[in-house]
C-alpha cells in the first residue's frame, strides 16, 4: 500500500495507539470517521462533519490556516476524540499522482533516480521543494524489462500549510494519504474482486472530482479535475434566485417524480459528466482498450437522482453509488439507519482513511 508518510517527514510522528481517526478535509466540510475493529470485522463507531465557509480551501489548496484550525478544534471537541492519531489526505492541485514506466531497478536506486531527475516526470522545477513517495506496481504488461510505478508528489509549502492547521488544532498527524487511495482502501474492504478486474471510482467533491482506475485492487490511473458539486449548486442558486444552502438541498433531495427539476440538475451536471467521460475514454485509448467492469460514485453529488443512470448510459458501463457499509458495520447508538443511507457516499473517503493503521505496509 502506498503510504505518504514522507509527506509529513518533517514533523514528529506521535507514538501510542495504532487506532487512527479518518479526517477528510474538503472544500465545503470536514468529515471525521472513527472506524474500530470488532469481533466480526470493522465498525463505524462515529461519523461527524462540520461545514467549512467558502474560501478556506480553494481547489484543494488551503487559503486560511487559522479558520481551518478553528473548525478542526470544534469538530474534535464535539467528537471527544482529541489526542488520537489521525490519517488525512490531499487532493486536487495540492498533489500530483502520475504513473511512469522505468527500466527494472531496485527500489533504492529508483528513489535516487526520482530525486535527481524528477523534473522529467513531474511538473516541478526543483525536487528539493517537493515531498514525494512512490509504489512499484510490477512489470510493465507489454515490456517485462520495464516496470510501472505510481509517483505521488506534493509541494512542501502546500503540505506545510495543512500541517500548521492540524498541529495548531492539537491533532496528531500519523498518515498523509491521497483521496483517491483512501477510496481504494475502502473499496478493498467492502468489495470482492478478481486480480484482472478493472473498476473506476469517481469521487465528486465540492470543487474537485477524483477519478481512480483500479485493477485487482491497485490503482493504475488517476486524474483530478477542478470541477465539482458546487458548480451545480451555484447554477441552481442563479436559476431559482435562492441561497446556496437551499440550492445544495435542492440538488440532492430532488424527487425522481420531479422530472423537470431533475433534468435541469442533470443539465447543470453536464460539464462534470463530460470530464468523466473524457477521462474514461483517455484511459481506454492509452491502456489498450482494457475492459472496465464497473463505475462507483462517491461524494455528496453522487446522490443526485439520475446521475448514475446518465453516466451508465454515456459510458456504457454499469454505474452505481459506492457503499462503504457492505462489509463495515455501524454503531446503532451513534448512527441511525436513515442517517447511514444519507452519509454513505459522503463518508467514503473518511472511512477509507479511518481504516488505515500505523502498521500498514
Amino acid at each position: 500500500m502506498l503510504d505518504l508518510k514522507s509527506l509529513v517527514s518533517d514533523i514528529k510522528l506521535f507514538s501510542g495507539s495504532k487506532k487512527i481517526i479518518g479526517l477528510d478535509i474538503g472544500s465545503n466540510s470536514i468529515k471525521l470517521a472513527e472506524v474500530i475493529s470488532a469481533s466480526k470485522g470493522y465498525v463505524l463507531n462515529q461519523f461527524l462533519q462540520v461545514p467549512l465557509p467558502k474560501g478556506i480551501i480553494v481547489e484543494g489548496v488551503l487559503v486560511d490556516t487559522h479558520a481551518l484550525s478553528s473548525r478542526l478544534k470544534e469538530l474534535f471537541k464535539k467528537s471527544g476524540l482529541r489526542g488520537r492519531g489521525i490519517a488525512t489526505s490531499l487532493s486536487g492541485n495540492s498533489v500530483i499522482v502520475k504513473k511512469v514506466t522505468f527500466a527494472q531497478m531496485e527500489e533504492a536506486e529508483l528513489r535516487d533516480l526520482i530525486r535527481d531527475e524528477g523534473g522529467k516526470y513531474l511538473p516541478f522545477d526543483n525536487m528539493d521543494d517537493v515531498n514525494y513517495d512512490f509504489q512499484i506496481l510490477g512489470d510493465n504488461e507489454f515490456n517485462p524489462s520495464q516496470m510501472d510505478v505510481i509517483i505521488v508528489a506534493a509541494k512542501k509549502d502546500i503540505v506545510s500549510n495543512y500541517l500548521d492547521a492540524l498541529l495548531d488544532a492539537g491533532l496528531n498527524v500519523m498518515i498523509m494519504d491521497v483521496d483517491s487511495f483512501a477510496l481504494e482502501t475502502m473499496y478493498e474492504v467492502n468489495y470482492k474482486y478478481d486480480n484482472d478486474e478493472i473498476i473506476v471510482i469517481v469521487n465528486i467533491g465540492a470543487s474537485i472530482t477524483n477519478i481512480n482506475v483500479v485493477k485487482g485492487g491497485m490503482s493504475i490511473f488517476t486524474r483530478d479535475f477542478t470541477l465539482g458539486g458546487n458548480s451545480i449548486s451555484e447554477a441552481l442558486q442563479g436559476q431559482y434566485n435562492i441561497a446556496f444552502e437551499e440550492a445544495e438541498n435542492k440538488k440532492v433531495e430532488c424527487s425522481p417524480d420531479d422530472v423537470e427539476l431533475q433534468n435541469i440538475i442533470l443539465d447543470f451536471a453536464e460539464p462534470i459528466c463530460s470530464e468523466i467521460e473524457r477521462s474514461v475514454d483517455y484511459f481506454r485509448s492509452t491502456f489498450g482498450g482494457e475492459n472496465i467492469k464497473h463505475v462507483f460514485l462517491s461524494g455528496g453529488s453522487a446522490r443526485i437522482n439520475g446521475l448514475a443512470t446518465t453516466l451508465s448510459q454515456r459510458l456504457n458501463i454499469e454505474t452505481e453509488i459506492i457503499n462503504p457499509f457492505l462489509e463495515i458495520g455501524y454503531n446503532k447508538k451513534n448512527i441511525d439507519a436513515v442517517e447511514l443511507e444519507n452519509i454513505s457516499p459522503i463518508a467514503a473517503v473518511a472511512i477509507g482513511l479511518g481504516l488505515r493503521r500505523m502498521d500498514d505496509k
